[in-house]
Order: structure tokens, then C-alpha cells, then sequence
């Protein structure tokens, strides 16, 4: 019978605030270390982690070779960049000068058993896919089985927002088993109440904490609009004051203006509360959500706080990935590296061009 891990270990790329991070943590993986570039995302994984192996810096200049074998799992919201393209098929070295190369050279040097990508939807349709089957294309030439992508909704991973992320993952090629996404559930989906009020997800109503203001004119505007409405629940006078041009041209524009309801998931949080476009009103008070609000509906732990300025923390926590989607994820990443051939396997690097790279530090 093949020996099981008792811990299994994820090295987490362009780390941001750490949802993902604490996702997978909460799962039960352990990180060996944790790149993010912003040095304020650095520090608030520093802060609320101290034992974590944060290295902040461009992952261009970072490099794992002390890791080689040693990491379970390679995983990282590496940002959408186009490819230039040398040939029919995109080559590993084509890629580079895209921070998906340097994704793919970190799980080269450090050869995991699985490595989990995971991005925006646009990803599916960005240069009319090529983007992703390129992406595909330069695993596979290192050593990786790429399944099918899937796009996760959040509402079905206990999370209060209608919030996607397309999920990438490659399985090293010498390993015979298959990974099964987290099943979505149907039957519990939270909505903003869940995620402010003391419920089924928090203990306590959600803390008190400083958050962004409307200017005076577009608090009477909002004030108009009822719990889960948007600016065409305005009067039609008001609608062409607020939309400007935008009043006439065709699309629904349901962003604008939009006050949540408490009994609906959020819609998708951004980086800047009280954009004209992506409006995210709280239900009762005149007010965008504070970064506590932002965070709960992100399904963050109140211990877990943000470093930098409010605008900052915004930025940080609407980038995140929601930690309950996350666990979900490393639930199945655990469940995969379980049942994987316990057997100790040969694995072969693939060899790339000599760089210089900051030492990792321990």
C-alpha cells in the first residue's frame, strides 16, 4: 500500500492580500513560501502570518531551486498578458516577458505534482482564446497534464458574491491520477445579509470600520434607489443627470447606481468601492461598503486585517480570491495529492536559459 503525506505544501505566486493563500491553509496546506510584488500586500501577509515565508519583490527576479521536489503544489493568480507569437504553437521561451512565463518557470524549477492557475473569465476569450491555449501549450512542454479549465462561481463555494474565477490546473505527467474540481453546492447559497449580519457564516455582525464617502450630490441620487435597484429606479430626470451620454446608449449598465439587497449575493467587488460604473451601495445607509464589509463579503476572518492606506486595502481585498472559494480548491488539491501514487517518482527538469535571481530566504 503507498504511503500517504501527512502535510502536504503549496508555493503561492503574485500572493496578494492572501485569500487564496488562506484558503488553501485553511485546507490544510502548508506555504513553503508566498511571492507578492506589492509591498503593501507583502506586509499585510507579514502581519497576519508571521510564520509565512513572505518574499516581496518582481517575481522576474525570484527563483525556488532550494524547492526542487520539496513543494506539493505551485498556485498563483498570475495577471492576463497577450503573447507574442513565434510559431503555430506557443513555445515556453515565446512566453517570455509575460508573468505567465515566469508561473511556468517557478513549477519547472520546482517540478510540483500539481500546480493550480487561476484568472479572470475574460482569460477564456482574451485574444480570441489563443492567450489560454497558449498558456496550455507551454505546461504541457514542461511536463503538465492541463485539464479542461473551468470557470467557478463563487455564490456555490460559500461565498456571499456573485464572483468567477477560471481555475487552470496541469498535473505533472509521470503522476497517475485526476484532479476533480470542488462540486459546486446549489442548495446553500449565502447572500450580504450572511455575510454582515451574525448568521450562518460569522458569529458576530461585522465590526465597525472606516470605508469611502459619496460626495454629497450622488449620495441624494443613490439615497432614491431602493435595496437591490439601480439608476433606471430613478426618476427619469435624475437618470439623465447621473448617466450623462451614457443615457443613451444601448446595455443594461446594471452597475450603476446599484444598491445590494441584504437577501441577494453581492455582485462582484472591485478595487474601488464607488466607481460610476460598479457601484456597491450598502442596503440600508447612503454609503459604499467599508473595507470590514468588503472583506466579510470576500469571506475573510475579522482577525485578519489589511495593511496601507483604505484605498490600498480596497485594492487589496477587491483582488483577492474569496477565501471559502479557496478552501474549497485546496479541499480538492488535498483529496487529489491523497489519492495519488504514493511511490517515490523520477522527475526531470526541463532545462531553461541561465538568469540571475534574488537568493530565497529563509
Amino acid at each position: 500500500m503507498h504511503s500517504i503525506k501527512k502535510e502536504y505544501t503549496v508555493i503561492e505566486l503574485f500572493a496578494g492580500a492572501g485569500g487564496l493563500a488562506l484558503g488553501l491553509e485553511k485546507a490544510g496546506l502548508k506555504c513553503l513560501a508566498l511571492n507578492e510584488i506589492n509591498h503593501w500586500a507583502a506586509e499585510t501577509l507579514r502581519t497576519n502570518r508571521p510564520n509565512w515565508n513572505v518574499i516581496e519583490g518582481d517575481i522576474k527576479n525570484v527563483s525556488f531551486p532550494e524547492l526542487f521536489g520539496k513543494a506539493d503544489v505551485v498556485a498563483g493568480g498570475f495577471p492576463c498578458q497577450a503573447f507574442s507569437y513565434a510559431g503555430k504553437k506557443l513555445g515556453f521561451q515565446d512566453a517570455r516577458g509575460t508573468l505567465f512565463y515566469e508561473f511556468a518557470r517557478i513549477v519547472n524549477e520546482t517540478k510540483p505534482a500539481i500546480c493550480i492557475g487561476e484568472n479572470v473569465r475574460g482569460l477564456l476569450s482574451h485574444d480570441k482564446g489563443k492567450t489560454l491555449r497558449g498558456m496550455i501549450s507551454i505546461l504541457d512542454e514542461i511536463g503538465y497534464r492541463v485539464l479542461e479549465p473551468q470557470v467557478l462561481k463563487a455564490i456555490y463555494y460559500g461565498t456571499p458574491q456573485k464572483r468567477e474565477r477560471l481555475v487552470i490546473v496541469g498535473i505533472r505527467k509521470d503522476i497517475d491520477a485526476n484532479f476533480h474540481y470542488p462540486a459546486p453546492n446549489f442548495n446553500e447559497v449565502f447572500v450580504l445579509r450572511d455575510a454582515l449580519k451574525k448568521g450562518r457564516l460569522y458569529d458576530t455582525d461585522v465590526p465597525k470600520a472606516p470605508g469611502a464617502k459619496y460626495p454629497n450630490r450622488k449620495k441624494e441620487i443613490l439615497a432614491l434607489v431602493p435595496p437591490g435597484g439601480y439608476w433606471r429606479n430613478l426618476p427619469s430626470d435624475i437618470q439623465k443627470e447621473y448617466m450623462l451620454q451614457s443615457f443613451y446608449l444601448t446595455g443594461g449598465k446594471t452597475g450603476i447606481a446599484r444598491r445590494i439587497s441584504w437577501d441577494e449575493p453581492s455582485l462582484t467587488l472591485t478595487c474601488s468601492p464607488a466607481q460610476k460604473q460598479t457601484e456597491r451601495c450598502h442596503p440600508e445607509e447612503t454609503r459604499p461598503f467599508t473595507v470590514r464589509e468588503y472583506a466579510r463579503i470576500q469571506t475573510f476572518p475579522d482577525d485578519w486585517g489589511f495593511c496601507g492606506s483604505m484605498n490600498e486595502q480596497y485594492k487589496q481585498i477587491g483582488n483577492a480570491v474569496p477565501v471559502n472559494l479557496g478552501k474549497a480548491i485546496g479541499n480538492s488539491i488535498i483529496d487529489f495529492l491523497k489519492r495519488k501514487d504514493g511511490n517515490k517518482l523520477s522527475v526531470k527538469k526541463v532545462t531553461v536559459e541561465s538568469r540571475q535571481y534574488l537568493p530565497l530566504a529563509f
